[in-house]
């Protein structure tokens, strides 16, 4: 009775999500490959330069075009793209289109943030010393430049997804971690600064090469064709739903990389390693936030909004309430393992070279406090998705902000007490405060619905599951790290 009335519902729901799973492990797999690398990118930046002014240069160069990175490819473009391009009437002229006017813009801003580096520069790194601010100035100006390459990928990212071809996007995201381990090899013996100066130029070399990646995806799937056949069109098309949708779409989907990007700027008022503590730990976060919530969510996202466009808004919440519980179990499992070793991962990871037990200290537990916002950043991404394929960017937009709100407000009143590890919790805070504030938006009874007995039994196996296997996983690397 047991196995027929818990057992087997909780595998038939698996059974029920296979049509979507190819492409979510896809997903998964090139993600993981991808963070992979970048762990050991991060290892060789952490044991090459540790945490000082210069890891902190090169982080907050590094920064501002990342920030942007995160907000185009982790689907702020997509969701405002994607809905609008289904319901055009003439698809290739509308691509074409958006892809000119925004990379126009994107060009313009990328020649002022050259032209005025020591302006940003002042703006981003305005706890620097000036010395630390000269340094930083030209490396802002290389970084920003992998803005432009990442729109290209972003763009032509979209158009895959339409056409059901995630692969291409989710591995070659490895690409620019792999430029970044070569430039860290080539100058590992060199002074500090010129080490900088390697990883800057080793990040618009990584953005080529994505580009070129997809170039050869798009060619396949006749996506330059369309491209083609938009830009030698005549015709008029109405990109105003666009327009109107790709602002809020943007400042919705960015509140936790917006929230990274306070934090950093907060910490330059920090001690020195302050900035590298919150990039490491955030490093880790975002191993399962974009294992399991980026993956999933990519992979969801162009379903439901076919469904939606047509008319199927049962089969809609059906495809969200299949993903909801293997993202929330996924999250629960992650969660409780980062918190119980937190210290052994980024001793395990880090520390070596010039990075020291005290900076493997400070890390955990700023990696604690980032990880409280795991399951509310995470689960926010599903929902937050289903609110921009129903077209309602602005009241995401409108959400995020008092998000954003509450975020500063927490890191202002935790910043003296707490130092760097109230910065993370700020940012915790506030994505509780977006995950609820979405929920509401998408509707309280609906994701009630979701909570039915079989999955909430699931749930606490997953729960007891994971306390258990973090308490082996730490004497396991207890044992490895003696």
């Amino acid at each position: 009775l047991f196995l027929k009335n818990q057992i087997i519902p909780i595998l038939s729901f698996f059974d029920k999500i296979r049509f979507m799973f190819k492409n979510i492990v896809i997903n998964i797999l090139g993600i993981f490959n991808s963070r992979i690398l970048g762990f050991i990118r991060d290892l060789l930046s952490a044991s090459i330069l540790g945490a000082n002014i210069y890891s902190d240069i090169f982080f907050i160069a590094f920064k501002f075009p990342n920030l942007f990175r995160r907000i185009f490819a982790e689907g702020a473009f997509t969701q405002s793209f994607l809905p609008s391009f289904t319901k055009a009437t003439f698809k290739p002229k509308f691509a074409y289109t958006v892809f000119k006017n925004m990379f126009i813009i994107i060009l313009i801003l990328s020649l002022f943030v050259t032209l005025f580096s020591d302006i940003i520069t002042q703006i981003l790194a305005y706890g620097f010393s000036e010395s630390a601010k000269k340094i930083a100035s030209p490396l802002i100006a290389i970084n920003f430049w992998y803005l432009d390459l990442i729109f290209i990928v972003t763009f032509l990212s979209s158009l895959l997804q339409y056409k059901k071809h995630f692969a291409t996007t989710a591995f070659s995201t490895a690409l620019l971690n792999i430029s970044l381990i070569t430039a860290l090899l080539l100058s590992m013996n060199l002074e500090k600064e010129k080490i900088i100066w390697y990883l800057s130029f080793a990040v618009v070399i990584g953005g080529v090469a994505q580009v070129i990646a997809h170039i050869i995806a798009a060619k396949k799937y006749k996506i330059l064709k369309l491209l083609y056949t938009g830009a030698i069109s005549k015709k008029e098309v109405d990109i105003s739903s666009f327009k109107k949708h790709f602002l809020p779409s943007i400042f919705g989907n960015s509140t936790a990389q917006i929230s990274a990007f306070i934090d950093t700027w907060l910490a330059t008022f920090l001690t020195a390693g302050s900035i590298s503590y919150l990039y490491y730990a955030n490093r880790l976060f975002q191993l399962p936030f974009a294992l399991f919530a980026i993956a999933i969510s990519t992979v969801l996202f162009p379903k439901i909004t076919k469904e939606l466009h047509q008319g199927l808004e049962k089969k809609a919440l059906l495809s969200l309430k299949k993903v909801f519980w293997l993202l929330f179990y996924l999250l629960i499992l992650a969660t409780i393992v980062a918190i119980i070793d937190s210290k052994e991962i980024v001793k395990l990871l880090f520390q070596r070279g010039a990075f020291t037990s005290e900076d493997t200290k400070h890390t955990a537990i700023v990696l604690i406090m980032y990880t409280i916002g795991l399951i509310p950043y995470g689960l926010n991404k599903l929902f937050s998705n289903y609110l921009y394929a129903t077209h309602r960017h602005i009241k995401a937009a409108k959400i995020s902000a008092i998000s954003l709100f509450v975020n500063i407000v927490f890191s202002i009143i935790l910043i003296a007490p707490l130092k760097v590890y109230g910065l993370a919790l700020a940012s915790s805070i506030g994505g509780v405060v977006l995950f609820i504030l979405t929920i509401k938006e998408f509707s309280f009874n609906e994701f009630i619905k979701l909570f039915e007995k079989k999955y909430i039994f699931g749930m606490i196996l997953v729960i007891v599951f994971s306390i258990l296997a973090a308490l082996i996983f730490k004497e396991i690397l207890w044992l490895v790290l003696k």
